[in-house]
């Protein structure tokens, strides 16, 4: 298998994406699930931009990584100064970090107008930097920034700039589309022809999305020659993003046969929902490979053809990237969905079953009444067991009351909820304030259930969706509620509907309270979707 460099920018290039502030032990927690994961290298950030990147190189250079080197960024010297004179690239050196990247213009335009220097002087400050740099034992990879821009105005010139950095050691020429703007078929061309040209050196490639193309930019340059491939993991950059390794890395090894990573490719899709947590963002569900939505099959052929040989409907086995096959069950659905939907439940059930006939006839009602199960696995499940008559609530609601207050006195407890409810003959009352309804009754029924079933303690509610579903009756439309419930490993959505708001609510948190209950206290079945 052929070798490729995995370059992950997500901590630097990343870090410019609008919404994201890492902090430094976010970012030492993103060095050690990449270094994991198995990349080769980590563009850490530029050593003298801040505070807090100064600190992070003071205690990343203390990790023991096991397969990732750590790189600073930073730019070609300052025009009319000696490299050794810099601050900026002595802070390269002060990183402590083995390898090195700095950017140098590629692109005429921007040396004269930009930086305001001449053509000869840029080429002075890319070969005098990498020629300093590679003096004191770093490796080095040269960002030729705009470069696909710059050969395509001026290819003489983009290539003079090259040399220059080649000639003065840097061990990798990494091609830049800095506007996101290229498409494949030119940087296969002009990656191939600078292949061609330096044939000695590592090229690299380094694609961002401003045309939707960065990945399929950075497979058509690997295709042409480039040994190092620069990106992040979920796309983070400026603007549009960067090319997505989450993405790129599976196409190549997977489809095309590179070695991309040390690691193993099945902990994509963990690593990538653990680099999205720390970085406070969610998984997109349709994103390739690893979002949820990823091998979800709706259409009843695309499920009978998957239950029937997987291959037919999925380009992969979702287990070689870490995710999972989901059927999605909906009022278009027919029997072989739900059949796979509900396997594990009850797998004594065929299509010709008559409580099958019977679940459809159910569900069909329930959604034309606003319920949608797509999206609340857990619910569908108690409606199943509801209609199977297998379902054995393990409390009863006597009564709720919310009232919310405004002004509040309190700006951050607008609201309190008193609740009543029955577990074997017991009653429990409880009460509680809480940021709006929903959460003081969230808060008042776990105050309740906590007298009986201790382990709820763990349980948390971690999302919260509303949707109006009739516009045109205003406020005295029905809502469809969605809560997504974890307790620290596992993570499960429920659904509510009704005109009443708090109605919908509860309906929606009482079902999460009793999926929990039922995969904790229930000995037959202790699995977890």
């Amino acid at each position: 298998m052929k070798r490729l460099e995995i370059f992950d920018s997500i901590l630097r290039d990343g870090a410019q994406s609008e919404g994201i502030s890492f902090s430094v032990q976010d970012k030492l927690k993103i060095v050690r699930t990449l270094d994991e994961f198995g990349v080769a290298y980590i563009e850490a950030g530029n050593p003298s931009s801040n505070p807090k990147d100064i600190e992070f190189f003071q205690k990343a250079s203390q990790l023991k990584l096991k397969t990732a080197k750590l790189c600073a960024f930073g730019s070609t010297r300052r025009k009319n100064m000696r490299a050794d004179d810099d601050e900026n690239v002595l802070s390269l050196l002060g990183a402590n970090t083995p390898a090195v990247a700095i950017f140098g213009k590629s692109w005429d335009l921007h040396a004269t107008e930009i930086l305001k220097v001449s053509l000869e002087e840029n080429l002075r400050m890319v070969s005098e930097t990498v020629a300093f740099l590679k003096s004191n034992g770093k490796e080095l990879i040269f960002d030729a920034e705009h470069f696909f821009d710059g050969y395509k105005a001026n290819p003489g010139y983009a290539l003079e700039v090259l040399g220059a950095a080649a000639d003065s050691g840097a061990d990798v020429l990494c091609l830049c589309d800095t506007n996101g703007g290229a498409f494949p078929e030119e940087i296969y061309t002009i990656t191939k022809e600078i292949c061609e040209k330096f044939p000695s050196m590592r090229i690299g490639i380094h694609c961002h999305n401003d045309v939707g193309c960065a990945v399929a930019n950075s497979m058509m340059a690997v295709s042409a020659g480039a040994v190092q491939v620069q990106g992040t993991f979920i796309g983070f950059g400026e603007r549009c993003g960067n090319a997505d390794l989450s993405v790129l890395i599976p196409n190549l090894q997977l489809k095309l046969g590179y070695h991309c990573i040390e690691g193993d490719m099945r902990r994509l899709s963990d690593m990538v929902a653990k680099v999205a947590d720390i970085s406070n963002l969610s998984v997109g569900k349709n994103r390739p490979y690893v979002g949820e939505s990823a091998f979800a099959h709706k259409g009843g052929m695309h499920i009978d053809g998957v239950t029937k040989l997987s291959r037919s409907f999925e380009h992969i086995n979702p287990k070689l990237v870490g995710n999972r096959r989901r059927f999605l069950l909906s009022e278009v659905s027919g029997r072989t969905t739900l059949l796979a939907k509900i396997r594990d439940i009850a797998p004594q059930l065929t299509k010709d079953s008559p409580e099958v006939v019977e679940i459809m006839k159910q569900l069909k009602q329930a959604e034309h009444e606003g319920y949608q199960y797509e999206s609340a696995d857990a619910s569908l499940e108690l409606f199943v067991l509801k209609v199977l008559g297998k379902y054995k609530p393990h409390f009863s609601l006597v009564m709720y009351k919310t009232t919310g207050e405004y002004p509040a006195p309190n700006s951050e407890q607008t609201s309190s909820a008193m609740i009543n409810i029955h577990v074997d003959g017991k009653h429990e009352t409880s009460a509680s304030l809480g940021n709006g309804p929903v959460h003081a009754l969230d808060s008042a029924l776990r105050k309740a259930l906590l007298v009986f079933y201790p382990q709820l303690h763990k349980m948390q509610l971690i999302d919260y969706k509303v949707r109006v579903l009739e516009a045109d009756h205003a406020t005295s439309a029905r809502v469809r509620v969605l809560i997504e419930s974890s307790d620290g490993e596992h993570v499960w959505t429920t659904v509510g509907v009704s005109t009443d708001i708090i109605q919908a609510s509860w309906i929606a948190l009482a079902d999460s309270f009793e999926y929990m209950l039922a995969k904790t206290l229930t000995e037959e079945d202790s699995t977890w979707e």
